[in-house]
C-alpha cells in the first residue's frame, strides 16, 4: 500500500513538473512573438520612410533567417544581431540552444496539423572555397530549416542562375527570382523567400468584382478590380489615430488585419505608432458587426536589400571585416556580403469551398454600413493563436506588384 502511494505521488509530481514545464516554454513563446514583433515594426518603420512603394515582407521569415548566424557568431557581432532582432532579453548564456528552441516551437505552433505551410525558403549560398563548420550546418538545419549550398560568385551569370533555381524550386515556382546584380566578390549571401495566397474563411464571389477607382494619392487615380462582400466582420475604430480596423479570417488560424486611415489622414502617421501593445490593443477592440466590403485584388511581390536597412536597427560590424563569424567558418576577414528577402502575397477572390459566397445581387445590402478600401492601406497577417505577425505591408497602388 504504501509503495503504490509513493508510486502514485511521484507520477503526480513528475506530472506537475512536466505541466509546468510545458506552461513556462508556451510564456517563452509568446514572449519570442512579442519580441518579433517589435523587430516588425522597427523594419517596417525603416522600410517605410525610405520609400513611397507597395511594401510587404515576411518579419518572422527575416527574424529567423538572422536568428539562425546567432550559431555561427561571437562576441560583438552576436550581440548586434540579439539586439537588433529584440532577442536579447531571451538569451541565456548557459543554454545556446535556447533561442533556435524557440524558433522551432513556434514554427510548430504555426504549422500545427499542416494547416499554414507556405511556400518558401531559408538558404546560405557561400564561395566555393569557404569551409562552413559542420556544427553551424547542422544547426542551421535543425532548427531552422535553412540548407548551405557553395556557389562561384566570381561567375555571375552562373551564380545568379544557381540562387534563383534554388529558390524557385523550393517556392514551388511562386518566387521566380531573388538575385540579381551579384557582386563576384562575395563570399557569403543569406537569402529567405516567401509566397503565400490568402485563403479567405468569407470568400468574395468573383461575380460581384467590379472595376472601381482607387485613390493612391490628390493626384493620381487608378481603376482596380474590387472585391465585394457582405457578412459579420470584426471592426474597431483607433479614434486617436483616425484609423478604422478591420479583421478578415483566414483559413488555418489565421487573419488579416486591415488599418484603414481616414480621408483626410496621412498613412504614414500611422508608422511611428506601430507597436506590439498598439497591435494587441486593436484585437481586443475588434467587435462583430455585419458590414459591406470592399478590398481592392491583391498581388504584391517586393525585394529587399538588408544590408541597406539592417545597419539602421543595429546590425553594424555583421557586413563588414568586423564580423565575427568564426562558428559559421574559420576563414579570415569573413563578413555577410547580402542579406536578400524576398516576399510575395496574393490576395483575390478565392476561399474555402465549403463557405463559398450566396449568389446576392450587391444592391440587396446598400443599407448596410460599407468599409471601402479605395485608398493607401496597411495590413497585418497574423497567427491568431500566437499572435505572430506573418506579413506585414501597405498598399499604395494596388495596380504594381
Amino acid at each position: 500500500m504504501m509503495k503504490t502511494e509513493l508510486l502514485c505521488l511521484l507520477v503526480c509530481s513528475v506530472a506537475l513538473v512536466s505541466f509546468g514545464q510545458a506552461q513556462e516554454t508556451s510564456q517563452d513563446i509568446l514572449e519570442l512573438v512579442a519580441r518579433n514583433t517589435e523587430f516588425a515594426t522597427n523594419l517596417y518603420r525603416k522600410i517605410a520612410s525610405t520609400s513611397d512603394n507597395n511594401i510587404v515582407f515576411s518579419p518572422l521569415s527575416i527574424s529567423a533567417s538572422l536568428a539562425t548566424m546567432l550559431w555561427g557568431s561571437q562576441g560583438v557581432t552576436r550581440d548586434q544581431i540579439l539586439a537588433g532582432l529584440s532577442l536579447a532579453t531571451l538569451r541565456q548564456s548557459n543554454q545556446p540552444e535556447r533561442i533556435p528552441e524557440l524558433f522551432q516551437g513556434l514554427q510548430e505552433n504555426l504549422s500545427q496539423n499542416g494547416a499554414l505551410q507556405p511556400d518558401r525558403a531559408t538558404a546560405f549560398f557561400v564561395q566555393q572555397q569557404l569551409e562552413v563548420e559542420k556544427a553551424f550546418s547542422d544547426q542551421a538545419k535543425k532548427f531552422f530549416g535553412a540548407d548551405i549550398n557553395k556557389v562561384d560568385f566570381s561567375n555571375v551569370q552562373a551564380s545568379t542562375t544557381t540562387i534563383n533555381d534554388y529558390i524557385r524550386s523550393r517556392t514551388g515556382g511562386n518566387v521566380k527570382s531573388v538575385a540579381e546584380n551579384i557582386d563576384p566578390k562575395t563570399q557569403l549571401m543569406l537569402i529567405s523567400s516567401i509566397f503565400f495566397q490568402a485563403k479567405w474563411e468569407l470568400p468574395f464571389n468573383s461575380s460581384f468584382t467590379q472595376e472601381e477607382r482607387f485613390f493612391v494619392n490628390k493626384y493620381k487615380t487608378v481603376q482596380v478590380p474590387m472585391m465585394f462582400r457582405v457578412d459579420r466582420y470584426y471592426l474597431a475604430y483607433d479614434g486617436s489615430l483616425k484609423v478604422g480596423i478591420l479583421k478578415l479570417p483566414l483559413q488555418a488560424k489565421v487573419a488579416m488585419l486591415i488599418l484603414l486611415p481616414d480621408k483626410d489622414v496621412d498613412y504614414t502617421s500611422i508608422d511611428e505608432e506601430l507597436t506590439n501593445e498598439r497591435f494587441l490593443g486593436w484585437i481586443k477592440q475588434l467587435k462583430k458587426i455585419k458590414l459591406e466590403v470592399q478590398l481592392p485584388r491583391i498581388r504584391l511581390e517586393e525585394s529587399y536589400a538588408m544590408s541597406k536597412v539592417l545597419p539602421d536597427l543595429g546590425f553594424d560590424n555583421v557586413f563588414d571585416n568586423r564580423a565575427e563569424l568564426t562558428g559559421f567558418s574559420k576563414a579570415a576577414e569573413l563578413k555577410v556580403s547580402e542579406v536578400l528577402h524576398k516576399a510575395v502575397i496574393k490576395a483575390d477572390e478565392e476561399g474555402t469551398s465549403v463557405t463559398a459566397s450566396p449568389a446576392t445581387s450587391v444592391s440587396e445590402f446598400s443599407m448596410l454600413p460599407r468599409l471601402t478600401m479605395n485608398r493607401p492601406f496597411l495590413f497585418l497577417v497574423y497567427h491568431e493563436v500566437t499572435n505572430s505577425i506573418l506579413f506585414m505591408g501597405r498598399v499604395i497602388d494596388p495596380t504594381k506588384s
